[in-house]
């Protein structure tokens, strides 16, 4: 299984999706304690929640789970919110808390882990985003996410179903900020929030650059706007899905219109 898959577009939006794969390596399959094979903290089906919205853009997909190693934390180990319950680079428990290994694995497992797999990861999609930004001028991130939507180990209370990530409006122009919030706000039935409890993972943090015409913009997603339910087996909701598409599509089209007056400028 190769790490990463790369769907190559000609258009100035990269889509990263870290957290779509399933994918574990037997041996590291069979360490994990039966609450931990439900794999519940996948990003589920959110390849196929953006498939086709929009002609000409590029992605970057890890194909391995999260468990394995997340490729939307620092590779260093250090936390992306202090002071606040999260999982790390090799998660210990789920997102309830809950041990989710019988053996976890040691340091020389964890470096293992950070060169075969989160390496690749962000090898490729910092390959994709310098070609693109040589052929625009400019390159957008925008990182794909979901979450399901009652986490109290994480949060309180409902999270909102568009959660709009730019660390504090450091890794993106504030037209892009400003464009996907507005957009967000304005769809009919669904709520949304600007640098909430998800203020952008290391991905967003990391390549948003706006100075050097590398935008990044972090979108999670709450899965009750595309599941079925948010509990095994986490089926894809077609009627809700489609509903939710037309606003992505939205957000996709406004920023590959919105690319082209970035060049040259932060």
């Amino acid at each position: 299984m190769t790490p990463v898959e790369v769907v190559r577009g000609d258009g100035p939006l990269v889509l990263g999706l870290p957290h779509t794969g399933t994918w574990l390596p037997q041996d590291v399959f069979e360490r994990l304690n039966a609450r931990g094979k439900i794999l519940a903290d996948t990003d589920w089906h959110i390849e196929r929640l953006y498939d086709g919205l929009l002609p000409g853009v590029t992605s970057v997909r890890a194909t391995f789970h999260r468990y394995l190693i997340d490729a939307n934390r620092d590779p260093s180990g250090e936390s992306l919110y202090p002071g606040q319950n999260t999982t790390g680079l090799v998660p210990v428990t789920d997102f309830d808390g809950a041990p989710i290994w019988t053996t976890p694995p040691d340091t020389a497992g964890i470096e293992a882990r950070r060169a075969g797999y989160h390496a690749p990861y962000h090898a490729a999609l910092a390959a994709e985003l310098a070609r693109v930004r040589a052929r625009h001028g400019v390159a957008i991130l925008y990182d794909c996410h979901s979450i399901r939507s009652h986490i109290p180990f994480l949060f309180d209370g409902i999270l909102p179903d568009f959660n709009i990530g730019t660390n504090g409006g450091t890794t993106c122009a504030p037209q892009i900020e400003d464009a996907v919030t507005a957009i967000c706000a304005q769809a009919k039935g669904y709520t949304s929030v600007l640098n909430g409890r998800f203020k952008g993972g290391w991905t967003t943090r990391h390549y948003g650059q706006p100075v050097q015409g590398l935008h990044a913009i972090q979108m999670e997603l709450a899965q009750s706007t595309h599941l079925e339910t948010e509990t095994p087996p986490f089926a894809y909701d077609a009627a809700k899905a489609d509903r939710l598409r037309g606003h992505l599509r939205d957000i996709l089209e406004t920023l590959e219109t919105l690319a082209p007056s970035l060049r040259g400028q932060p």
